[in-house]
């Protein structure tokens, strides 16, 4: 069902923009070194925003507002939910970490939060060239603030002038893929992109050039091989609380994105832009995987291991139009989108349980300082194995779901390519299980190298404790999430 309204389409927006600015204005006058008043606010606000998106999704309508620049449609609620229950766990996390090393002082840390969500609001929700790339850089630049708020760090400022260059060029290159599109299709509106694009009538050549940009700018945003530099250099560097920032929530908005621009806007050309996400699939599963194994710092080691993560997922993406016909689309999108809300959802537990470990003065990123936790606490320890386990794509975690539903969607396409894709991403999965298990290994039969037990705040705990179930019983039980990533891509492509 498709109607043209305009606010109701951006409520969740105009809430999370009213609270951040309010939360920013009353942390001026916070005096607790916590924060506890911002925090409590930002979560409430979070908590808020996920309801109305998670309402708007269940609504099952497509409303198209603002000129049809934006969109609400259930994909795009969906995701909104996710990422906003995401950057509410970043922050419970963080809190902690963030105050033991003096990154509360201005409450940056929290509002900075925010307005990076409502880039991913934005990236989720445009329908136009101008609003994705608006949203874009409203992430972009509130992540390179974050990743340099220690300040008197070396290794975060070095990480975020890493991060600003690399990201200024990516941005560059999406932005001049984005103008040859116009120029060849003389729109903006994603609707009118695809139709001008199916008609035939423009110059294919022009069009695959901008093609190629776009497919650049995007493969930046995901992290993916050969625009995966920044990937391991800033997960390593900026501060755990600041990394799992950048490694949850930013993948559903970069998802989305990938979604609106090759799937809504560029469909017709799927047959090019699907070749180009083979390759960066293959480079991401091999590389990552490869390079995974010879790192000793686990935030390191799970950069690369994100690497090869978004190159599986890719692989879901590259199997929607097979020959030019679209009858598997629903089923390898839904796959894809699965695959990204399960993969954010082991990530944030797998950083939670690295942040809930780091004392004042202690990192504890390297995988030795894991040593013997299952010795110092038996429920954390079992934590992060569950998320190893899932990560490795290990049955019965979600992690195995996942990668099951991408290798169904590629084998069903029936094409040799396609097969010989699968066999190769199961044989990188074989190798990435190598360097989860050594961490398992190092947790549960090494000797610990300390005798400090493990404290944690009492919210920390339980939402720790709840995500780390949660990987379990969706492996468990799947089907609940499966359906709802299925009926969401099926609404969006029938819009």
């Amino acid at each position: 069902m498709i109607e043209n309204m305009a606010w109701s389409s951006v409520w969740p927006e105009m809430v999370l923009l009213v609270m951040a600015c309010f939360i920013a204005m009353v942390d001026l006058g916070v005096r607790s070194p916590r924060r506890t008043l911002t925090y409590v606010l930002s979560l409430g606000t979070l908590l808020v925003v996920a309801g109305l998106a998670a309402s708007q999704a269940m609504d099952g309508k497509t409303l198209y507002a603002f000129g049809n620049m934006v969109v609400s449609d259930s994909m795009g609620n969906w995701l909104k939910c996710f990422a906003a229950l995401s950057v509410a766990v970043t922050l419970v996390y963080g809190r902690p970490y963030a105050g033991d090393r003096g990154m509360l002082g201005g409450g940056e840390f929290f509002t900075l939060g925010l307005f990076s969500l409502l880039g991913m609001f934005v990236m989720i929700s445009g329908n136009h060239f101008l609003v994705l790339y608006l949203g874009l850089e409203l992430l972009t630049l509130c992540s390179y603030a974050l990743v340099a708020l220690r300040r008197d760090h070396a290794n975060a400022t070095e990480a975020a002038m890493k991060y600003f260059v690399l990201g200024a060029l990516a941005s560059g290159f999406l932005l001049y893929g984005l103008s040859m599109l116009y120029g060849a299709t003389g729109s903006l509106e994603l609707g009118a992109v695809f139709k001008a694009v199916a008609s035939g009538q423009i110059k294919h050549q022009v069009m695959v050039l901008g093609l190629v940009f776009v497919v650049c700018g995007l493969a930046f945003k995901l992290g993916v091989v050969p625009f995966h530099m920044w990937v391991p250099d800033v997960y390593q560097g900026a501060p755990t609380s600041v990394t799992l920032m950048i490694a949850g929530a930013p993948k559903l908005a970069a998802f989305a994105i990938t979604m609106r621009l090759l799937v809504e806007g560029l469909l017709p050309l799927a047959i090019d832009w699907q070749q180009m996400l083979a390759v960066l699939a293959v480079a991401s599963l091999l590389v990552g995987n490869l390079a995974a194994i010879a790192q000793t710092n686990l935030k390191r080691m799970l950069a690369f291991s994100t690497i090869s993560q978004m190159g599986f997922m890719l692989l879901g993406l590259l199997s929607g139009v097979v020959n030019g016909g679209t009858s598997s689309a629903a089923n390898a999108y839904s796959s894809s989108m699965f695959y990204v809300v399960t993969y954010v959802l082991t990530t944030l537990a797998t950083f939670g349980v690295i942040l809930l470990l780091a004392r004042d003065g202690f990192e504890s990123d390297e995988i030795a300082d894991l040593s013997g936790l299952n010795q110092r606490s038996p429920l954390y320890a079992a934590v992060m194995a569950v998320c190893l386990f899932s990560l490795a794509g290990v049955p019965p975690m979600v992690g195995f779901y996942a990668k099951l539903s991408v290798l169904q969607a590629l084998v069903s396409t029936g094409t040799h390519w396609a097969l010989w894709l699968a066999v190769f991403a199961v044989m990188m999965s074989l190798i990435g299980a190598f360097y989860y298990l050594r961490v398992v290994k190092v947790m549960y039969f090494d000797p610990p190298l300390t005798a400090t037990t493990v404290s944690a705040p009492l919210d920390v705990r339980v939402v720790l404790s709840i995500n780390g179930a949660l990987v379990l019983l969706l492996g468990l039980m799947p089907g609940g999430l499966m359906t709802l990533c299925a009926q969401a891509i099926v609404r969006t492509l029938g819009s």
